[in-house]
C-alpha cells in the first residue's frame, strides 16, 4: 500500500514543480497543499510550447518558463486568497524538476545564452532531456575512450555515456555555439539544470542569485561523483568550492525554507519509497522507474543507471536509487494523436485499445530517440511490426500501449537481477496511470500487482514532503509513526504467465529489428577527450552550491505575489 504524509499542524505548505509532461509541451504548475490533511488546497498551471528548430532537436525558452513561474504564484495566491487562506502561513518551497535539461546563462546580464535572436538580444538556450544533437558528440567522445567502454565513468557519475544527460550537452554548446564560448572566456557563463536556473533567477538574478543546485539533479550531470557527493576535479578538470550546505540567503526579513528535489526523486518520496527494495514507475512522457537501493549505491550490470535517490538533510545519509529510464512512453499516445492522426484526443487510445483487446500479432517499438535502458543504443529507430490485411488502428493503438509496458518489463528484469530479490508489487504513478487500460495490461505483462494511489501526480506531493520535512521547518515528519495509509487502486494479473511471456518474446524480436539504423557521427574538430572536453574555466560552475538539506532564501521575485513584506 503507497504512503502518504498526514502530519496533524495546521499550516500550509508552498510547492513549486516545474515537469515536463508531454514532449510537445512543457507544463509549469505550482500546487498548495495543507500540512494538516495532505489535501491539495489550490494550484495554477500554464502549458509552454517546446522547439522543435531541426530533427532531433528540443528546446524549451528558459525566460518563458520563468515568466510562467510568476504566473503560477501570483495566480495561486489570488485562489489561495478567494478561499480566506492568509498565504503568510506558507512555511516553504519545494522546486521539482526534469534533471538533465541543460541552461547555459550570462551572470551578468541574467540572459540565457544562445538560439533565438530577437531584437539582437539573445534570448534562450535550453537542451531538454530529449534532445538527440549530441549524438555525433558521444561518438567522438566514445573513440577517445579505453575500450570505446560507454560505462568508463559509471563507478564516479552512476551513468554512461549518452546523449541524456548534461555533460555531453555542454560540449555541444562549446564546440558549436560562440556567444556561449566566448562568455566562458570572458567568465560571465553559469551553467545548471532548471533547478539552478529558477532558484538564481528567483532569488535575485544578477543582483546577488544563489547559484546552487541538489545533490539529486548534479548526479544526472555526468560531472559529479556519487560517492564524495562533489563535483569530479577530474571530469570537470579545475577546483570546485567546498560543499556548502544550509546557505542563507538574506535580503528581506522574510526568509522561506527552499528544497529541491529532480522529478523523479519527487516521486520516489511521494510513494514513500523509503525502504530498501521499494520501487517506483512514473508514466509521462517517457518512463522512469526507481528502485530504493539505501545507503549502498548498488552498479547494474544490465544497463540500469545508479542514482542518488534524496538526502533529506545536511546530517542525514544519502540514499541511492537502481534507475530505468525508457525515453518514450505517454510521448507515443500523442504521437499517434499528432502525427498518424488516428485518434483526435489522448483518451481515445485508451478506448480503441479497449475496444481491440489484443494486438493482433502486431508490436510496436516507439524508438522515436533512440533506445535508453538497458539497451542505451541511440542508433535505434521506431518500427511497427507484424502487420497484416486484417491490422487496423485499433491493434495499432493497443501495440502502443503494449509497447510501454513490455519496456516497463525490461526495467524490472533487469532490476531484479541486479537487486537479486525479485519485486512482489509496482507502485505507479504520472498522468498515463489514469489509463486503466494501460494499468491492467502492465499488470498483466509483468505478472505482479500494479498499484495506483488516489493521487496519480505524486512527483509535487514528494516535493512538498521533502520541504516540510526539512530541517528547521519541522511541518511535516517522515518517521514511520507519522505516515497514514491512503487508499490505492489495485490490478491484478489477468492472463497466465504463458502468454505473457510470449508476447514478451515477440516484442523482444522486434526490438532488435529496431536497432543500427541511424548514424550521426561527423568529422572531428578537436580534442574530444571528456576530460578537456569542459574547459569553462569552470566559472559556469564555480559559484555553484550543493543543497543538501534546506536552504532559505528570500524571494524577491516572489515578494509582492506572496505580500511578504
Amino acid at each position: 500500500m503507497a504512503l502518504y504524509l498526514f502530519k496533524r499542524i495546521n499550516v500550509n505548505l508552498l510547492l513549486f514543480n516545474v515537469c515536463v509532461h508531454g514532449r510537445f509541451h512543457c507544463v509549469i504548475y505550482l500546487q498548495v497543499f495543507n500540512a494538516k490533511t495532505a489535501e491539495l488546497l489550490s494550484h495554477h498551471q500554464v502549458e509552454i510550447q517546446q522547439r522543435f528548430p531541426k530533427e532531433g532537436w528540443v528546446e524549451q525558452d528558459p525566460k518563458e518558463i520563468l515568466k510562467s513561474v510568476h504566473e503560477c504564484v501570483e495566480r495561486t495566491c489570488e485562489k489561495l486568497q478567494q478561499l480566506n487562506i492568509d498565504i503568510t502561513n506558507i512555511k516553504a518551497i519545494g522546486v521539482s524538476n526534469q534533471r538533465e535539461t541543460t541552461v547555459v546563462w550570462d551572470k551578468t546580464t541574467g540572459e540565457p545564452l544562445y538560439n533565438a535572436i530577437v531584437d539582437q538580444l539573445i534570448l534562450f538556450m535550453f537542451l531538454v532531456w530529449l534532445d538527440l544533437r549530441t549524438q555525433s558528440t558521444v561518438e567522438r567522445l566514445l573513440k577517445r575512450i579505453p575500450g570505446k567502454n560507454k560505462s568508463f565513468f559509471k563507478f564516479r557519475t552512476g551513468l554512461p555515456l549518452s546523449t541524456y544527460f548534461s555533460a555531453v550537452k555542454l560540449r555541444w554548446l562549446l564546440d558549436n555555439v560562440e556567444e556561449i564560448r566566448q562568455a566562458v572566456d570572458d567568465g560571465r557563463a553559469m551553467f545548471g539544470t532548471i533547478d539552478s536556473w529558477l532558484i538564481w533567477s528567483l532569488t535575485g538574478g544578477k543582483n546577488g542569485g544563489v547559484h546552487c543546485t541538489d545533490v539529486t539533479n548534479a548526479s544526472r550531470t555526468m560531472l559529479f561523483n556519487i560517492h564524495s557527493l562533489e563535483w569530479d576535479p577530474e571530469l570537470c578538470q579545475n577546483d570546485f568550492p567546498h560543499e556548502r550546505v544550509g546557505y542563507v540567503f538574506k535580503i528581506f526579513k522574510y526568509i522561506l525554507s527552499f528544497q529541491c528535489l529532480g522529478d523523479q526523486s519527487a516521486a520516489l518520496v511521494g510513494q514513500m519509497c523509503f525502504q530498501d527494495g521499494q520501487a517506483k514507475n512514473t508514466y509521462g512522457t517517457g518512463c522512469f522507474l526507481l528502485c530504493n537501493t539505501g545507503q549502498k549505491s548498488v552498479f547494474s550490470q544490465h544497463g540500469l543507471l545508479t542514482t542518488i535517490a534524496y538526502k533529506l538533510g545536511r546530517d542525514k545519509p544519502v540514499c541511492y536509487a537502481l534507475e530505468g529510464s525508457v525515453a518514450i512512453a505517454g510521448a507515443v499516445v500523442r504521437w499517434l494523436r499528432d502525427n498518424l492522426g488516428i485518434v483526435k484526443t489522448a483518451q481515445e487510445v485508451e478506448k480503441l485499445a479497449a475496444e481491440a483487446g489484443t494486438s493482433y500479432g502486431c508490436y510496436f517499438v516507439p524508438a522515436f530517440s533512440g533506445l535508453y535502458a538497458p539497451y542505451w543504443e541511440p542508433s535505434a529507430r521506431g518500427i511497427i511490426c507484424g502487420l497484416t490485411q486484417f491490422t487496423n488502428k485499433k491493434h495499432i493503438a493497443f501495440a502502443a500501449l503494449e509497447a510501454v509496458c513490455f519496456q516497463t518489463r525490461e526495467i524490472l528484469d533487469a532490476m531484479n537481477k541486479d537487486c537479486g530479490i525479485p519485486l512482489n508489487q509496482l507502485q505507479v504513478d504520472g498522468g498515463m496511470t489514469n489509463n486503466k487500460v494501460l494499468m491492467q495490461l502492465q499488470s498483466d505483462i509483468l505478472c505482479i500487482p500494479v498499484v495506483k494511489p488516489s493521487m496519480p501526480e505524486t512527483t509535487a506531493l514528494g516535493a512538498a514532503m521533502a520541504a516540510g520535512a526539512a530541517e528547521g521547518v519541522g511541518i511535516w515528519s517522515l518517521n514511520p509513526g507519522d505516515l497514514t495509509a491512503v487508499t490505492c487502486e489495485r490490478f491484478e494479473p489477468q492472463i497466465n504467465p504463458e502468454e505473457s511471456e510470449f508476447r514478451y518474446a515477440r516484442w523482444k524480436k522486434a526490438v532488435m529489428k529496431s536497432m543500427g539504423w541511424e548514424t550521426s557521427e561527423a568529422p572531428s574538430n578537436g580534442d574530444t577527450s571528456i576530460f578537456c572536453s569542459l574547459p569553462l574555466g569552470f566559472f559556469i560552475m564555480s559559484s555553484m552550491i550543493m543543497l543538501i538539506g534546506p536552504s532559505n532564501f528570500a524571494l524577491p521575485a516572489l515578494q509582492c505575489a506572496l505580500q511578504l513584506e
